[in-house]
């Protein structure tokens, strides 16, 4: 049910658990905000589950929690617990902006949360509060400490590189892998509903390469998995890596594993891809997990070999990024 027409078998999949959010990212929102949907429409805890056990009972071994912000969902380490007992699954992921992780994080890992990934675009207090239209940098980097302390390794910490605003931080960002397990993920600017995309704004892959490997000479790529979305490198005598995420400019659907539930219950084949089905609705009206296999069975069928391109990604109406799920 998980192998698309191009042979790609899906074992990755993405939940996001809600559409709120403590921050106001520019790159994922507007500045109004967003509409959100209703609380009733939303997946409930033992939808979620449901739906999982679905998917993983169908080949898919990790799952990744998202948002909006994960953390903020009141029942987030029931739903860990849940899924990590899971049969068959090997990894319960989290992607958090890190604001509440710190206090969180002992009881999320007891609940069976084995990865983090956590956001963060500059390393200036001043910036942060300019991009994400908050206040909470230090919360972030203390949470970044409290995953390390607590034996995550690596701590993996995403940032979009975005001309003009911390493209002069990459190589502040390198050294942050020197002395701690940090893989730092730098990612290219990608277009969604609100958020102002303009090429001009894009650091492609190929020039972060070269800003790093002008002061880190002793850069060396690392053998990446078939469906790794980054390209891993690492620098002799530093304890963390770093890596590149290079949607715009290399993509890398060939190697796609990857679906996405939406928080309101919309399924997802592609992060770029306009098109989605309810499994909420069917659920609710008494399909049974036959029904609900058939549904998104044919979902994966129709995934397309790649996205359409950054250009043309750029024109295609989608959700905010806050909708659809980090």
């Amino acid at each position: 049910m998980l192998i698309d027409s191009f042979g790609r078998m899906h074992s990755y999949l993405r939940i996001s658990l809600t559409e709120r959010c403590n921050l106001r990212c520019q790159y994922c929102m507007p500045a109004e905000g967003v509409e959100l949907t209703p609380n009733p429409q939303l997946l409930s805890q033992a939808e979620i589950v449901h739906l999982a056990n679905l998917f993983v009972t169908s080949g898919v071994n990790k799952i990744r929690l998202t948002g909006g912000e994960p953390t903020i969902r009141k029942d987030i380490e029931e739903i860990c617990l849940q899924l990590s007992n899971l049969k068959g699954l090997k990894t319960l992921a989290m992607t958090t902006n890190g604001i509440a992780l710190a206090r969180k994080l002992p009881r999320l890992k007891e609940c069976g949360l084995t990865s983090i990934n956590i956001s963060l675009d500059t390393l200036v207090p001043a910036k942060f509060e300019f991009l994400t239209r908050r206040k909470g940098h230090e919360k972030v980097m203390n949470s970044i400490d409290a995953a390390i302390a607590l034996g995550y390794n690596p701590v993996k910490v995403n940032c979009v590189v975005m001309r003009g605003f911390n493209d002069d931080e990459i190589c502040d960002f390198v050294d942050l892998t020197r002395e701690k397990p940090i893989n730092v993920r730098f990612i290219e600017f990608m277009p969604f509903d609100g958020n102002v995309w303009n090429v001009k704004k894009l650091v492609s892959y190929s020039e972060m390469f070269h800003i790093v490997v002008k002061k880190f000479s002793d850069l060396k790529r690392l053998q990446d998995h078939p469906t790794d979305t980054a390209k891993n490198f690492k620098i002799d005598g530093h304890c963390g890596t770093v890596s590149f995420i290079t949607s715009m400019t290399e993509h890398f659907c060939a190697g796609c594993n990857r679906l996405r539930l939406l928080a309101d219950g919309n399924f997802k084949v592609c992060l770029f891809g306009p098109s989605e089905v309810s499994l909420r609705d069917p659920l609710r009206c008494g399909a049974d997990d036959q029904g609900l296999r058939e549904i998104i069975g044919a979902a994966v069928k129709r995934k397309k070999a790649s996205h359409a391109g950054m250009f043309d990604i750029a024109k295609t109406a989608n959700r905010p990024m806050i909708h659809i799920g980090g």
